[in-house]
């Protein structure tokens, strides 16, 4: 029999989480169990009080307030505990319709996914500012670029995601896990798809997009800090290439000035070197970290076997 949890990250969400909960399923064709999880991420008001009330089947506290991503990664290994074979993750501001929810599991029942993320009609939302569309297609492209994978909204946090996909995912970040995971799942070789979703009206403002500079920089660093990770070669290789370039031009008009004119030009000479001693110096790097990433998916295998022993453990029990 197969189990649906669907888990809500939650921060002081007593006013939103009431709505949030009421459009829930209990059955979604293809699960024999649909079962609901909080992850209360050190709220301060009546989270938990408000979920229990509600007929939340687990409740996970964390004992002080570690961030979005924290949050989610909890809730997933919870979830994975407790007999998931699907899991669905939801904004507790009630965000995304819950009606989407057998569409959003379809392509895992078919087969065809491991993870599939809800596409939002951004064009047509109505409370998202110009800027705040323009940066969701930017940050969606640039995933697409990084992870090989061809996910239209990448920042939507409603998604599904396969027991075996679940335990494979580890996210670094403190932020956000939207981007993150996506990457990694491509990376990984993951089938990822994705589904059109419809969204509900604003309950409060983004508590993750507080200002558009700090938003930008943040993916920014979420997006270059997965690439280095997952492509490290690759990354220091460019990086290389990038001070080669101009090092050979200054290398070059130092041979030029000195097969010319006889003389010695100083400043190109010593340029040249400090650029192309910083391109050797990178592609090195490069292949330390390249060594170094093989080490760490080992360890992300570990770590998965590991998972898989206590989720069997705790299933058993």
């Amino acid at each position: 029999m197969r189990k649906l949890i669907i888990q809500i990250p939650c921060f002081n969400e007593e006013k939103t989480l009431p709505a949030a909960l009421a459009d829930l399923p209990r059955s979604v064709s293809g699960y024999g169990k649909v079962e609901w999880l909080v992850i209360d991420d050190g709220s301060s008001d009546r989270t938990v009080q408000v979920a229990t009330a509600h007929g939340v089947d687990h409740i996970v506290k964390l004992p002080h307030h570690a961030g979005l991503a924290k949050a989610f990664m909890a809730g997933i290994e919870a979830a994975l505990k407790a007999g998931a074979d699907t899991i669905i993750n939801t904004d507790a501001d009630n965000q995304y319709s819950a009606k989407c929810i057998p569409a959003l599991v379809a392509p895992i029942l078919e087969g065809k996914a491991e993870m599939v993320i809800g596409e939002r009609p951004i064009s047509d939302i109505g409370h998202f500012s110009p800027a705040k569309k323009m940066l969701q297609k930017l940050g969606s492209w640039a995933v697409r670029v990084f992870s090989d994978t061809d996910i239209p909204d990448a920042p939507c946090g409603f998604r599904a995601i396969h027991k075996n996909a679940a335990v494979r995912l580890n996210v670094f970040s403190s932020y956000t896990y939207t981007l993150e995971t996506i990457i990694q799942a491509g990376r990984s070789g993951m089938p990822v798809t994705s589904v059109p979703i419809e969204v509900n009206g604003p309950l409060r403002p983004s508590r993750l997009i507080k200002s558009i500079p700090r938003y930008i920089m943040l993916s920014i660093l979420v997006i270059g800090r997965i690439f280095i990770t997952y492509r490290p070669f690759r990354f220091f290789l460019m990086l290389g290439g990038i001070f080669a370039f101009p090092g050979i031009l200054f290398g070059a008009l130092f041979a030029v000035r000195y097969a010319r004119y006889g003389g010695v030009h100083i400043q190109a000479l010593t340029l040249s070197s400090i650029l192309m001693m910083s391109a050797i110096i990178s592609v090195m790097i490069g292949i330390l970290s390249d060594i170094v990433a093989v080490n760490r998916r080992l360890s992300e295998e570990i770590r998965a076997r590991l998972l898989l022993a206590e989720i069997r453990d705790a299933t058993d029990k």
